[in-house]
């Protein structure tokens, strides 16, 4: 009755919160649950475990908001945050999801052109396409423990691994996706995976969410379900 009442202003948020927390202990997860992810992850990783979610907790209204700028979670009111690499110091609490390993890939039209490196050393006269517009490296380790890196001059930069992906179908040379995205790519046919007896660099996904939300059972559920779809990402159940 108070939700419809003139003579009170609430903040639905804070009461779907409180109801959360409520909830922790009913088992019953409810209301809006607002997720930021980059463009990639939540092609990637959170939108293929989304209707398994949802049908396992229907009164869970989940926003998914995909999108490349990192935002204060605090200031908009987000729930969860998924973001790569290196955590910095900050109230915000996190939950490691996964070392996603980066594969360098191509098409098969470009490597029976171009050749297929041997090595890491033979990656250098290849057509490289990188994330950043500045010198880098990839990184590997050989079967037999030795690490070796890959420096990368700016050439064809694109940021987005999710265009990327487009980019090396289309035959335009070598990069590096996260393998989620690049797993089905080559287990189809459509990329090949190169130097994959080596093992590349990985990066670390985290799931961050405020501390004021640290009980919320909606919060709480939906990273379960995350970290279960990263070990296992062929399942949507």
């Amino acid at each position: 009755l108070w939700r419809d009442c003139p003579f009170l202003t609430v903040n639905l948020d804070d009461v779907e919160e409180a109801e959360a927390a409520m909830d922790g202990r009913t088992g019953s997860p409810r209301g809006t649950l607002r997720v930021n992810a980059a463009v990639t992850f939540a092609i990637g990783l959170v939108a293929p475990m989304l209707p398994g979610f949802c049908r396992r907790y229907p009164d869970v209204r989940v926003v998914l908001e995909a999108e490349n700028r990192v935002i204060d979670l605090e200031a908009e009111e987000a729930d969860v945050a998924i973001r790569i690499g290196r955590m910095a110091d900050s109230s915000l609490m996190a939950r490691r999801l996964a070392d996603i390993e980066l594969w360098a890939c191509a098409s098969r039209a470009y490597l029976d052109k171009h050749g297929t490196p041997a090595n890491v050393d033979k990656l250098g006269g290849h057509t490289l396409i990188g994330w950043s517009d500045r010198q880098t490296e990839w990184g590997f380790t050989t079967p037999d423990g030795i690490t070796r890196r890959m420096p990368l001059a700016p050439g064809t930069i694109i940021p987005e691994p999710s265009v990327l992906q487009v980019v090396l179908s289309g035959g335009g040379g070598i990069g590096r996706l996260p393998d989620f995205l690049a797993r089905p790519l080559v287990q189809s046919g459509e990329l090949v995976r190169v130097l994959p007896d080596h093992r590349p660099d990985s990066v670390e996904a985290h799931a961050l969410y405020p501390s004021r939300r640290s009980l919320s059972s909606k919060v709480r559920v939906f990273i379960d379900a995350l970290v279960a779809h990263t070990r296992d990402p062929f399942s949507n159940g």
